[in-house]
């Protein structure tokens, strides 16, 4: 499905909106944090399900994909800002959330729908992950990481993992 500029839409949706907006915002936040003398945080939201895709399109490669490169913006963010910028990034899989997301897989959904609700984090519990990365002061000077939870149901615990895999290989 392609959106209204002919670009893949997951990937126009999960990744490029939000690589235009942080390169859009990241002279105001180099100014801010050093005026402030704070920390400014990138989070760049990812899922494990960028693991062992094939760049080969369907839908739910295109997801994975997606995902991916807000890992690798998040990974060449955290270089290039390494030295001045009192910025870091970092991408976040914040756990198996309840959603809609594949409300266009009516037979998936509905099968999710019965069971998700007892093993699926529910969505304020997905967005406490993220805002514990994006403002904890366990993640100060940590950059240029995939930061992932340990199980669904937990308080958000935040497990760190520096990302070095192999892009789009499968075991």
């Amino acid at each position: 499905m392609l959106s209204s500029d002919n670009t893949e839409l997951q990937y126009a949706t999960n990744h490029l909106g939000h690589f235009l907006l942080t390169n859009l915002l990241l002279e105001t936040m180099k100014h801010t944090a050093c005026e402030s003398g704070r920390e400014g945080r990138i989070v760049n939201l990812s899922s494990e399900g960028h693991e062992g895709i094939c760049y080969v399109y369907n839908s739910l490669y295109a997801y994975g994909q997606s995902k991916l490169a807000n890992i690798l913006h998040a990974n060449e963010l955290a270089k290039r800002l390494e030295e001045g910028a009192s910025i870091i990034a970092n991408s976040l899989h914040p756990g198996a959330i309840s959603t809609n997301l594949l409300q266009h897989h009516s037979f998936v959904e509905a099968i999710l729908c019965r069971v998700g609700k007892y093993a699926l984090k529910s969505i304020p519990r997905g967005a406490a992950t993220t805002c514990y990365v994006a403002l904890h002061p366990q993640v100060k000077g940590v950059s240029g990481e995939l930061q992932t939870v340990t199980y669904p149901r937990q308080a958000p615990r935040v497990k760190m993992q520096n990302w070095g895999g192999n892009c789009g290989s499968s075991a």
